[in-house]
C-alpha cells in the first residue's frame, strides 16, 4: 500500500512530536521531514515533494501561509493543510485565498488530523468542524447576493464541468467522483482544473464555496 508522506511543519518541537505521534498511528502516512520554520518548510518540501504540507500558521522566517503559497506555486500536486491554534476569520481567508486545501485546529479531535491529511492527499479539501460552521454563517449573511452570483460564475462551465463541481462541493475526492461518474481519474481531475480556471478560484474549497452557493451541492451526494 502506498503512503501518503507528509512534511510537518512547526517551530515547537514538542508540537510536531505529537502531531508526528498521531499520524504515525495511521499506518497508511508517513512524515517524511520535519520544518522548524516556514522558510526551511518550503526548502524541505522541494526536496521531499510530499503529498501534503502539514504547517502551522505562526513560524519564524516565513509564516505558514506564505510558505504554503510558495509551496503550491513550485509544487500544484502538493497538498497545503493549515494546522494552528488561530481560527480567526482572518487567517482562514488567506490561508484558502493562498491554495491551502485544509484548516484544522491543534485542539480539534486527533481523528481529525488524519481525517484532513487523508482527504487532502486524495485530492479533496477538509475544514475543522469549528472552521467549517463560520466558514456557513458567513455565506449565510448574504446568501441570496451570493446565490445569484455563484449562478452566474457556473453557467460558464460545461454541464460536465457543473456536474462534478457539484460533487467537489459534497466532498467528494477525483477518486470517488470518478467512481460516481463513470469516468477515469485523470478525466476528472482535468475537468476540476477547468472549473477552477473558468471560475476564477485556486483551490477546491473555493470551488465548493461556490457550487453549494450556486446550489449544485445534492446533500445526498457524500
Amino acid at each position: 500500500m502506498t503512503r501518503i508522506r507528509v512534511l510537518l511543519a512547526d517551530d515547537e518541537a514538542m508540537v510536531r512530536a505529537g502531531v508526528r505521534a498521531i499520524l504515525s498511528a495511521d499506518g497508511g502516512i508517513e512524515v517524511v521531514a520535519e520544518a522548524g520554520d516556514g522558510r526551511e518548510a518550503v526548502e524541505l518540501s522541494l526536496l521531499h515533494r510530499p503529498d501534503v504540507a502539514l504547517l502551522d500558521i505562526r513560524m519564524p522566517r516565513l509564516d505558514g501561509l506564505a510558505a504554503g503559497a510558495e509551496i503550491r506555486r513550485a509544487l500544484p500536486d502538493t497538498a497545503v493543510v493549515m494546522l494552528t491554534t488561530f481560527g480567526e476569520d482572518e487567517y482562514v481567508a488567506r490561508a484558502l485565498s493562498g491554495g491551502a486545501q485544509g484548516f484544522l485546529l491543534k485542539a480539534g479531535d486527533p481523528r481529525e488530523l488524519m481525517a484532513g491529511v487523508r482527504a487532502a492527499a486524495e485530492g479533496g479539501a477538509y475544514l475543522s468542524p469549528q472552521v467549517a460552521r463560520r466558514v456557513i454563517n458567513e455565506l449565510e449573511g448574504g446568501r441570496l447576493a451570493r446565490a445569484s452570483a455563484a449562478r452566474t460564475r457556473v453557467a460558464a462551465l460545461t454541464a460536465r464541468e457543473r456536474e462534478v463541481l457539484g460533487l467537489v462541493g459534497a466532498g467528494l475526492s477525483n477518486a470517488q467522483i470518478a467512481r460516481r461518474l463513470h469516468l477515469v481519474e485523470g478525466t476528472v481531475k482535468s475537468h476540476v482544473s477547468a472549473a477552477l480556471g473558468r471560475l476564477g478560484v485556486p483551490n477546491r474549497v473555493l470551488a465548493a464555496i461556490v457550487a453549494y452557493e450556486a446550489g449544485l451541492v445534492d446533500p445526498d451526494a457524500g
